[in-house]
């Protein structure tokens, strides 16, 4: 007798005029299976906000970490570049002020009219370096005296003036910049003590004379 084994194959029965669906229907899910699902959304949501704030955050900061670096790095360019002006400065000042004394003897010799055929041509080309490099020579007879640049060697008085004033330049002073290599060296001259000033003079010459000429005038007769 043959034992039937029932096989994978075997299908339950489906009434007439149904489908397979119909015989199972799927449960439809509930309103307490959704909120859970709603929840873990807003949850993820969530968190990518308070990442992204977290970024935010951290690239203000690096941004700002950034200008500052820039900030300080530009005012260091600054400061290296003044320096370096600086330090050049220095060192043409010290060039300049060792060739004075050339320069002082050139400008005798031109003086005394030995300044004359080979040599002429050095002291000026000497001279026209010199100029380039911003050497500037100042000190003229007729200035008014400045104890800042200029150094009086010889002292007189004189009625012609109404201030000190530099009477003659026994050497001149140079300067490259704003820097004083040498005051001028120079004779002064000052008021004769107690004079009257020539201009005030002039002044009260012409007034008395005005007045005088009120005095002796009459009135004219018609």
């Amino acid at each position: 007798m043959t034992e039937e084994t029932p096989g994978f194959d075997e299908k339950p029965d489906v009434p007439s005029g149904a489908t397979p669906d119909d015989a199972e229907p799927t449960a439809a899910p509930s309103a307490e299976g959704a909120a859970p699902a709603g929840d873990a959304a807003a949850a993820q949501v969530a968190g990518l906000t308070a990442q992204l704030d977290q970024v935010r955050t951290a690239l203000g900061e690096r941004t700002a970490d950034l200008q500052r670096l820039q900030a300080e790095y530009q005012n260091y360019r600054r400061r290296v570049e003044r320096d370096r002006i600086t330090v050049k400065e220095i060192a043409i000042a010290s060039i300049l002020t060792e060739l004075l004394p050339v320069l002082d003897d050139i400008g005798r010799a031109r003086d005394h009219g030995e300044l004359v055929g080979g040599f002429k041509s050095v002291a000026e080309s000497l001279e026209t370096v010199a100029a380039k490099m911003g050497l500037q020579q100042f000190g003229k007879e007729g200035e008014p005296f400045d104890p800042t640049i200029h150094e009086a060697l010889m002292h007189s008085y004189a009625p012609d003036v109404t201030e000190t004033t530099c009477v003659a330049i026994l050497q001149p002073g140079y300067k490259f910049g704003e820097r004083n290599l040498r005051p001028a060296r120079v004779a002064v001259a000052e008021p004769q003590p107690g004079a009257t000033p020539a201009g005030q003079a002039d002044k009260d010459s012409g007034a008395a004379d005005t007045a005088d000429g009120k005095e002796s005038g009459g009135p004219e007769e018609g």
